[in-house]
């Protein structure tokens, strides 16, 4: 699979009427938009949780250094997350 080309300068942030929170029943991070609830993984939401003025290249590095993992590698992980979650709308690239 082809990596998204996401710049690295560019700076993630939630959609208009999209909030991450988590579910007071189950203690899972969910996103919840207009149109329903997406229970995320730990992944997504650590991702998701850096979406707040970061670049694509600062939200890598943070993940990188957090959890001791070669910025390489997790870069097209990264990526491709937001990709999938531009896709759907969820969150915008500015």
């Amino acid at each position: 699979m082809q990596t998204p080309t996401i710049a690295g300068s560019a700076q993630p942030r939630l959609a208009r009427g999209v909030r991450l929170q988590t579910d007071p029943q189950t203690g899972n991070s969910v996103l919840l938009f207009p149109e329903g609830v997406l229970e995320l993984n730990e992944t997504s939401m650590e991702i998701l949780a850096r979406c707040d003025g970061q670049t694509v290249s600062e939200i890598i590095q943070s993940l990188a250094e957090e959890y001791d993992i070669d910025p390489k590698t997790l870069a097209a992980d990264v990526r491709e997350a937001l990709a999938d979650l531009q896709q759907r709308k969820l969150i915008e690239l500015t």
